[in-house]
């Protein structure tokens, strides 16, 4: 979870890379002051969190709180700001759209990350920005003092610079960024509710697009990407590759501050608990392994059918804000059949896919 000081959203929705069961696990086993640092980055309280469980289904349909630009044709509009190591937002600003690049190599690597992920949403799907209308994107470096974790809180992107014994800067992984930024996506489309299969479905969404904007800019196929949400976050000395692993959920890391990775493969591993909001980081992983099955199985770039699936089910009106995992993956079945024929073998791919964890 995360302590944030400073002006958020109407929806107060807040979406952080970091896991709790991680920071937990940090505050319990790290040393003094990595146990401190968690405790700061968890003290959002219980009723805010429960809040954020529920306003994502009030929201559906509504426009998003930044004011769309009226642009024509489809234009980046990116402003990067220095917090300053303070918890406020958003800061000074350091770097504006058509700016040189920065000294800074955070400033940069969020420049060019949300570019990245507009560039992706725009030439693969024509969304013009997170909000399909142009919206501004706004990001955040150097926030807190060593703070470990990234997030979205409906305006905007925040980059703590990682405290380097465990984490680096949250700005190294492209990943990360698309992940967080498609939190906006899905709040401005199918709005999912962030609390049990509904909300790991919200995870999964992130961490799938989070993958394929990376697979994207460096032209990767399914089968040369390597499916990890993160690499390149963890400090050296951690025994880890990346935060997920959406090829074998479960085997990320296993560190003794971190915790042993405990995403499950398939439904028979499903966690039933109260704690993250029904284990939204870790079920998602079921959904993330079915995506990673079905786009390997159709092969080639997987955005251009196995992301298009996904991207068009977000859309498609019966999804509803409180989904299951069986009713996303009928819609994603039905959604492949729409696309390129119910006997084809993207279909069958994306049916196998969902059969292959144990959702249909």
């Amino acid at each position: 979870m995360c302590n944030v000081t400073g002006k958020t959203s109407g929806r107060g929705s807040i979406f952080c890379i970091l896991p709790p069961h991680i920071l937990i696990s940090i505050s319990k086993h790290g040393t003094a002051k990595q146990r401190a640092q968690a405790v700061d980055v968890l003290s959002v309280d219980h009723s805010f969190r429960q809040f954020r469980a529920t306003v994502a289904a009030a929201a559906k349909g509504q426009q998003g709180i930044a004011s769309p630009l009226s642009v024509s044709p489809p234009t980046k509009h990116r402003t990067i700001y220095d917090a300053k190591h303070l918890q406020q937002l958003p800061g000074t600003v350091v770097r504006a759209e058509g700016s040189p690049p920065s000294a800074d190599v955070g400033v940069n690597e969020a420049y060019d990350g949300l570019g990245a992920t507009f560039d992706f949403y725009l030439n693969n799907f024509h969304r013009n920005s997170i909000d399909d209308a142009g919206m501004q994107l706004f990001a955040s470096v150097h926030y807190g003092s060593n703070y470990d974790n990234a997030f979205w809180n409906s305006q905007q992107m925040v980059f703590g610079d990682g405290d380097i014994k465990l984490f680096n800067r949250f700005t190294i992984s492209l990943d990360v960024i698309g992940h967080e930024l498609t939190h906006g996506v899905t709040e401005h489309t199918a709005a999912l509710a962030y609390s049990g299969q509904s909300g790991a479905l919200n995870e999964s969404i992130s961490d799938v697009f989070g993958s394929l904007i990376k697979q994207f800019k460096k032209n990767q196929t399914a089968a040369s990407a390597d499916w990890l949400i993160g690499a390149g976050l963890l400090a050296p000395g951690v025994k880890g590759v990346a935060l997920r692993s959406m090829k074998a959920p479960g085997t990320a890391y296993d560190d003794p501050v971190l915790g042993k990775d405990p995403q499950p493969a398939s439904m028979s591993g499903y966690v039933n608990t109260a704690s993250d909001n029904g284990g939204v980081h870790i079920n998602s992983g079921i959904p993330n392994r079915a995506f990673y099955l079905a786009a390997k199985k159709i092969g080639g770039h997987a955005w251009e059918k196995a992301g298009r699936i996904w991207y068009e089910t977000l859309l498609d009106p019966k999804l509803k804000s409180n989904a299951s995992f069986q009713s996303f993956a009928k819609l994603t079945v039905a959604t492949a059949g729409k696309l390129y024929g119910a006997t084809k073998p993207q279909a069958k791919a994306v049916a196998g896919a969902w059969h292959q964890v144990g959702v249909l």
